[in-house]
């Protein structure tokens, strides 16, 4: 008589995976937490696109407010967002530096080349290493990072105008003034 309780456990144990798996179906990807956030920026030191010969490591960017937009020439939600990436590094008082994430130099520069380059420099993550210790699953993804170098936001997925509008420019501008 004791075993029979027990014969409901596996039932009752799929019912509350059945919820958790489906609240996480209901969660929005572009607002996924990030570890990162009020954290420094993860160091590297890499390549720039630009300039070969040169390398780019994030604490160049100390006493400023900036932008690091992860990307990929074979990434078609990357072309989607160049608009508003164009429009951000336009519109607000702010470095936009892209990261070319496990891409070769070749392609990145003819895709810049083909569809435009709103970035004030690219760094090349080849190998991807970068992207790790940033946290990047997916491209495209954009990180806020503040004059001290700590992350003050990241975006998953392409950027809109909206998302521009609404949740970067605010941020750079409030923590332009300080």
């Amino acid at each position: 008589m004791r075993i029979r309780p027990l014969l409901g456990l596996p039932l009752v144990a799929f019912a509350v995976l059945v919820l958790l798996l489906g609240r996480g179906l209901q969660l929005d990807a572009h607002e996924l937490p990030s570890p990162l956030i009020g954290k420094p920026a993860p160091a590297f030191n890499l390549q720039r696109l630009d300039a070969p010969g040169t390398r780019f490591v994030p604490a160049q960017m100390r006493g400023k407010v900036w932008v690091l937009n992860v990307w990929a020439s074979w990434c078609a939600p990357c072309r989607a967002e160049l608009p508003a990436v164009q429009a951000l590094a336009e519109g607000a008082r702010v470095s936009v530096v892209g990261l070319n994430y496990k891409d070769s130099a070749e392609g990145a520069r003819e895709w810049l080349k083909a569809n435009g380059n709103p970035y004030a420099f690219t760094a090349l993550d080849t190998q991807g290493k970068a992207g790790i210790d940033w946290g990047v699953y997916g491209v495209p993804e954009t990180f806020v990072i503040d004059q001290r170098g700590v992350v003050r936001h990241k975006h998953t997925g392409p950027l809109t105008p909206e998302t521009v509008r609404k949740e970067l420019l605010p941020l750079i501008e409030r923590l332009n003034r300080g």
